[in-house]
């Protein structure tokens, strides 16, 4: 019985071993529909136009949901994403599944998040031997293949696809930012398809304000005034904190630069501090801060002023009219 059982681990462990070379010597399309349960990513990836994408140089890493997993979703879901008029979204859930570079296993472990082809990124999760992506458990890792690796899930992996006003209106606490966007004239930039980074003002920045300070922003009159401040806190692009924590500095869409700071674990954005961060939006991501940012008075002026002049415009809110305001410190030398 003993012999039996050696000869038959034996036999399996040659069969995964002749596998793993069979999968190697191949690309990651053609591993996953000759291994006969992935009829459904197939059919997709040929549906979003994406099969000689994954079929070229890479490296890619793939966490591949099987015919099961689509099973899963809601009766119908996978006919509509098939449909030709919904391919942008298809796509979007496709590249979902797909991280830049050859990501082995002992290398996911170490990972809370990874950041997808998509752009959103998924989160990692791992507790004793599950590792979860999302809401999905890897349940097979390192199939190696010519241009990539692919792991296994055991479910459909969902990006959003809320656009950033949508995500933060669901959230709740950014009412007060969203109808100062509107009075801008910025809701349709913040929904647009260039993906963004907003650092997000809740209710109660706002409301830290000196009173009359919004209302006074709000006016119609002050509407380039509210754009510039509300600029500020935009960056093109999608940072997520561990992009912004690298020391990078980051241009807003008003012009002036920002910078995250760490200081004893806390993380601010000038004299902000960051609350909660990378919440994903289909066009960007959010991070939640304390306080409102006031802007330079002018990008142009305040760079020259470090350079060449001693003096530096500053911002502030008048305690008695809540207007915005700006002035000029000037440093003065002794000789």
């Amino acid at each position: 019985m003993r012999v039996q059982f050696q000869v038959a681990l034996a036999a399996g462990l040659l069969a995964a071993l002749v596998g793993n070379v069979r999968a190697a010597e191949q690309d990651i399309v053609t591993t996953a529909v000759e291994a006969g349960s992935f009829k459904t990513l197939a059919a997709a990836l040929k549906a979003g136009g994406l099969i000689d994408t994954l079929k070229g140089k890479g490296p890619f890493t793939v966490f591949a949901p099987t015919d099961e997993a689509f099973a899963k979703l809601p009766a119908g879901t996978v006919e509509t994403l098939l449909k030709p008029e919904n391919k942008q979204q298809l796509v979007a859930v496709l590249t979902y599944h797909v991280v830049p570079g050859k990501v082995l296993a002992a290398d996911v472990v170490k990972l809370n998040a990874a950041t997808t082809v998509n752009g959103q990124r998924v989160d990692i999760k791992v507790d004793g031997d599950s590792v979860a992506v999302d809401s999905a458990h890897v349940v097979k890792t390192d199939i190696v293949c010519t241009n990539g690796v692919i792991h296994v899930v055991d479910a459909v992996l969902l990006p959003t696809g809320d656009k950033i006003p949508t995500v933060a209106d669901k959230a709740g606490i950014f009412k007060t930012l969203l109808a100062a966007a509107k009075a801008a004239g910025l809701v349709d930039a913040l929904a647009g398809d260039k993906p963004l980074t907003v650092f997000a003002p809740t209710d109660d920045a706002f409301a830290a304000l000196p009173k009359g300070t919004v209302e006074s922003l709000l006016k119609p009159e002050n509407k380039d005034k509210l754009a510039s401040i509300l600029k500020y806190h935009v960056v093109s692009g999608r940072y997520y904190s561990t992009d912004l924590l690298s020391g990078k500095e980051v241009k807003s869409l008003q012009g002036s630069p920002l910078s995250v700071t760490l200081h004893e674990g806390q993380a601010s954005v000038g004299k902000s501090k960051l609350v909660k961060t990378d919440i994903d939006a289909a066009n960007g991501v959010i991070h939640v801060i304390d306080a409102v940012l006031l802007p330079p008075a002018s990008p142009a002026k305040a760079a020259g002023a470090a350079v060449h002049q001693p003096s530096q415009p500053v911002a502030y809110v008048c305690p008695t009219t809540g207007q915005v305001m700006y002035y000029t410190v000037r440093s003065t030398r002794r000789h």
